[in-house]
């Protein structure tokens, strides 16, 4: 059992100082892994349009927001691949974005990026809100732990879009190793939410946000690419 032990090891010395060995061994080592994660926000619902708190309600894209999409669609500003992994919330509105966009590709969903819930002040506006002290105690609140009745607060929101990054991560890096020996990119592409993207962010450059977690907030149809190398975020490009 030990000369069979000193044995393989001397097989993986011998492999080490080969002429041939070390060059490529070397190459491997300094090679970096380079990928991209696209974060979409979805187009306009009525939610945008009557200037609504609708986090977590399923509503569905108006007419001009499907037709913004396909416009940006034909214009060739949404990333793709050929081999991409490709996600949506659940929500209708990624549903049918996606859809606008990239037709009947098969795509995972993961809930834990879903827009902020907003509880009992779901599809209301704040002329409708505004004479409660409740909902200005939670408007005004520069803490983030205050939340509407029903409701997450932004903290709650923000620890779980953490969650749900973590998720993509994993899966992301999964997609990295399945493809590391191609010479191809590993690219992952969801269409989610406004305030979703804007969490993300925040978490990855909270020295640029001066404490506002919807600093990032993409138009409606519009997004983010992160540029990663080795697991890690380099770079973020605006489409």
């Amino acid at each position: 059992m030990e000369k069979d032990k000193i044995s393989r090891v001397s097989q993986a010395d011998s492999l080490e100082n080969s002429p041939v060995f070390p060059y490529n061994l070397e190459k491997e080592r300094k090679t970096k892994m380079k990928s991209k994660i696209c974060l979409i926000r979805h187009g306009i619902t009525r939610g945008n349009r009557d200037r609504l708190y609708y986090g977590q309600s399923d509503i569905p894209l108006i007419d001009d927001g499907k037709a913004e999409i396909g416009r940006l669609a034909e214009e060739g500003i949404y990333p793709d691949s050929e081999d991409a992994d490709y996600y949506t919330t659940g929500l209708q509105r990624t549903e049918q974005t996606f859809g606008l966009i990239y037709g009947e590709k098969p795509h995972d969903q993961i809930e834990l990026l879903q827009e902020i819930n907003f509880g009992d002040y779901e599809m209301k506006t704040h002329a409708e809100l505004k004479a409660s002290e409740e909902y200005k105690r939670w408007k005004h609140d520069k803490t983030g732990r205050l939340l509407p009745p029903g409701g997450e607060s932004l903290n709650m929101f923000s620890e779980r879009i953490l969650k749900g990054y973590e998720e993509l991560r994993n899966r992301h890096a999964l997609k990295e190793l399945s493809i590391r020996h191609s010479g191809r990119e590993a690219m992952s592409i969801v269409v989610c939410h406004g305030g979703t993207i804007s969490a993300i962010l925040y978490h990855l450059y909270p020295e640029e946000c001066d404490g506002n977690l919807y600093h990032w907030i993409p138009d409606p149809g519009h997004g983010y690419v992160l540029q990663l190398e080795d697991e890690a975020v380099t770079g973020v490009e605006k489409f």
